[in-house]
């Protein structure tokens, strides 16, 4: 499908149509090289300051009890919390483990819950992750698992490139290309504005190894779309 140019006399950023066809040049995080040079008090400081006056411009009344403290609950939600992804230094430890029961299965890790934002319009991404692999000499707490896709989620996303940063760090982590990464999720960008669909949601995939055989795709994605064992 061809897509639509954007005119040569309109900046991207000012074009909604040009930020839904969700382009970017690299699976990488777009960061500044100074990304990090102040530390996180300082941002609060800041982004406190910077989100007080898009309230006041808003015409929000910063005098009233329950207005007064939002510029500062704000900039710590979005530097120690929501956005927190974005700082290297928050990346989870992982520690890896001996296969001492020489498990060569695929072992899947489903329903992973993640909430994440839109980086068009700094509103909710929010769904569940399905991730699995087949060991290779080493396996990964599971616990570890979820902590990796919170960890790229608590950043300013989009989902393909979401699905892709959890994928590659897998490969890497566990040293094997068996591995396979799919995501649903609500967009609040589709639903809370613009089309206003509630009922949207979007799915990205990432396969290697040997999920690119289809048996072992087909596997997998059986696995994750069956209901719920009943007891």
């Amino acid at each position: 499908m061809k897509q639509k140019e954007t005119s040569s006399n309109t900046r991207p950023e000012e074009n909604d149509e040009f930020a839904d066809q969700h382009i970017g040049s690299s699976y990488d995080t777009p960061l500044r090289p100074d990304a990090f040079e102040q530390d996180d008090d300082l941002k609060i400081e800041l982004i406190s300051k910077h989100f007080k006056e898009i309230m006041q411009i808003l015409g929000l009344d910063l005098e009233d009890d329950s207005l007064a403290g939002t510029p500062k609950r704000v900039a710590k939600m979005y530097v120690q919390e929501v956005f927190s992804g974005l700082n290297p230094k928050n990346k989870p430890e992982v520690r890896l483990f001996e296969n001492k029961y020489q498990y060569d299965q695929m072992l899947v890790e489903k329903e992973i819950t993640f909430y994440s934002h839109c980086e068009h319009h700094f509103v909710p991404i929010y769904g569940k992750a399905h991730v699995a692999y087949f060991p290779n000499g080493k396996v990964i707490g599971l616990s570890k698992i979820n902590r990796i896709v919170q960890y790229y989620a608590k950043r300013p996303q989009v989902q393909e490139r979401l699905t892709v940063q959890i994928g590659n760090e897998l490969k890497s982590l566990l040293n094997t290309d068996d591995i396979a990464v799919v995501m649903d999720a609500s967009h609040m960008c589709v639903s809370s504005r613009g089309v206003n669909d509630t009922n949207s949601q979007t799915g990205t995939a990432f396969f290697d190894g040997k999920f690119k055989d289809q048996n072992f795709k087909n596997e997998f994605l059986n696995y994750i779309n069956s209901s719920a064992h009943s007891t």
